[in-house]
């Protein structure tokens, strides 16, 4: 192990765990990009992707082949552009959009605990993609890619409620599985565990044209 790398999930420790999660060894991923060639179908996707796209080099911090996937490492001034080259051009062609999470990694060795995980599908060639944008929680700004995929609508609204990445842009950024009233964002680390009364006892749900407005 390195010295990023963490033990006990959950921070189960001193104490007679019989799970398992208390012996579980987390690896902090490497932020080293995988040498060429990668191998496959990726060479000639990510060739055609630095071709089309004039701002590769400084958009892309850093290209991942494991286990078989590809995951590319976008910084965010960037997304919007190479997301329409993904779409448009006829070499790559990820038509579909297949959703956004996020996920939160407090020991990020760069500071950017949170991460925007796209995953983008060519139908054309049977080819899945997948994106990702770290930012800090201080400044957890995304732009939302809506105009170029309608279908990101839900999942942006879904990740930013549960872990407070603002997509900028969006048409209606409000919450979707939370109440609206409901302090924080739940799948953040630091999200406390247990001791949340009961919200829904008694509550009465308005129609949705009463509870918010998106002009």
């Amino acid at each position: 192990m390195t010295s990023g790398d963490t033990r006990d999930m959950f921070g189960a420790s001193g104490f007679g765990d019989t799970s398992g999660f208390g012996h579980i060894a987390v690896r902090q991923p490497d932020i080293a990009s995988s040498p060429k060639p990668y191998g496959g179908w990726f060479d000639e996707a990510t060739d055609a992707l630095e071709s089309a796209y004039a701002g590769f080099g400084d958009g892309i911090e850093r290209v991942v082949v494991h286990r078989g996937e590809l995951t590319l490492f976008v910084k965010r001034e960037a997304l919007l552009g190479l997301m329409r080259v993904l779409r448009d051009d006829p070499r790559l062609r990820f038509e579909h959009f297949s959703g956004v999470s996020g996920v939160d990694y407090p020991n990020d060795p760069t500071g950017r605990r949170l991460h925007a995980v796209y995953h983008l599908l060519s139908m054309t060639f049977r080819r899945r993609l997948r994106l990702e944008v770290c930012v800090t929680a201080e400044d957890a700004h995304v732009p939302s890619v809506t105009e170029i995929y309608p279908g990101a609508n839900w999942h942006e609204r879904e990740t930013w409620d549960f872990f407070g990445i603002v997509f900028d842009g969006h048409p209606g950024l409000t919450r979707i599985e939370m109440p609206d009233d409901w302090p924080g964002h739940p799948q953040r680390k630091d999200y406390p565990l247990g001791g949340v009364p009961v919200e829904y006892k008694g509550a009465q749900v308005p129609p949705p044209d009463e509870r918010r407005s998106y002009a």
